[in-house]
């Protein structure tokens, strides 16, 4: 679970990016008029332009400021133009129309695009995920202990950490979606309800945990744990950048030198505390000590493996998530094409 980085995969699932694009063609000319192409720094005629359609309130919103604030893009001789979006859906939009050349999203909907015939591939992001939450004081340590208790769900039924719960949780024997009481919200609405001690226990974005932590209550089941019990051998990227494969193919080493840019703006960002306090205001945390639990929580996800490591753990889960989630969350295809990662170290 993302937060404002990815919407949940009820939302995402749903539609391919042909059915986007002929649903958003009449409302182009108004949407684009409204997008701002705002350019991350002012270069030089020669530099290679990435055009990258964002949230203005996400992770990746944060990450593209500071590739601006330190000269990453102009030291990659890149022009970074950001199209800032309200949603997941309009980043959709952007990379349909060829509005945008890069967007985040799960590899789920990567792979699932690729089984209609879209040439997208994927390359890892983020491996942050959200976890169970539940007061400090609770029982519940394992998912054994959902059993009979009241959870709350953020994302709706085809959420990718709900579904990894119940699977694993089926491991034990356990159908989570008939032996717990199980309702769904909106992230900060859960919150609140989780505050005010109405849900035993409360999965939710990582954004969202970090929050709850702040304000006294537990990681009760961590989802990196769940994904282990899974299959997976390490912490999986199921978010991570989307973008045509000619056209990355067209433009590889710009590419990869803004992806080296971004891993540094990452570790920038894991490192700074400073950079953090100056991004509370956009964030919307301004407690030191909430802040430095976004920044512990944003860091363990920074995917630090190799994409050969990532690509098998992440066909492993599609498989798991496809058995649960059926050809409402996959499509038709039963397993991860192998031509979905997009992996630098590779010539074309």
């Amino acid at each position: 679970m993302m937060g404002g980085v990815a919407a949940s995969l009820q939302e995402r699932a749903g539609r391919s990016l042909r059915e986007i694009w002929h649903g958003a063609r009449g409302l182009l000319p108004l949407w684009a008029s409204l997008c701002v192409g705002l350019s991350l720094a002012t270069s030089a005629p020669a530099a290679d332009r990435i055009r990258i359609a964002a949230q203005k309130t996400g992770t990746l919103a944060w990450e593209l400021e500071i590739i601006r604030a330190h000269g990453l893009d102009k030291a990659a001789d890149l022009d970074i133009q950001v199209v800032e979006l309200a949603s997941t859906e309009a980043g959709r939009i952007a990379l349909a129309s060829g509005s945008a050349d890069m967007i985040v999203s799960d590899w789920l909907w990567v792979a699932r695009e690729r089984s209609l015939g879209a040439k997208l591939v994927y390359y890892p992001y983020s491996s942050t995920l959200g976890a169970v939450m539940a007061p400090a004081a609770s029982e519940i340590a394992g998912v054994a202990d959902l059993k009979g208790k009241k959870l709350a769900i953020a994302g709706g039924p085809l959420d990718k950490s709900w579904l990894m719960l119940q699977a694993a949780a089926r491991r034990g024997g356990l159908d989570l979606k008939n032996e717990a009481k199980i309702v769904f919200g909106a992230p900060p609405l859960l919150t609140q309800k989780a505050l005010q001690g109405e849900n035993e226990a409360t999965l939710t974005f990582w954004n969202f945990c970090a929050e709850l932590e702040g304000k006294g209550f537990k990681r009760a089941i961590d989802m990196e744990a769940v994904e282990k019990q899974l299959g997976a051998g390490g912490p999986v990227a199921l978010i991570g950048y989307a973008f045509d494969a000619d056209w990355a193919a067209k433009n590889k080493s710009a590419v990869d030198r803004f992806l080296e840019a971004a891993a540094k703006a990452k570790n920038i960002l894991a490192t700074s505390q400073a950079e953090w306090q100056r991004l509370a205001p956009r964030i919307g945390v301004t407690d030191k000590a909430a802040l430095e639990i976004y920044r512990k929580r944003y860091s363990e996800g920074i995917p630090r493996r190799p994409v050969a490591d990532e690509e098998r753990d992440s066909r492993a889960l599609y498989q798991v998530l496809a058995e649960i989630g059926g050809t409402n969350l996959v499509g038709a295809a039963r397993e991860m094409d192998k031509g979905t990662f997009y992996d630098p170290g590779k010539s074309d």
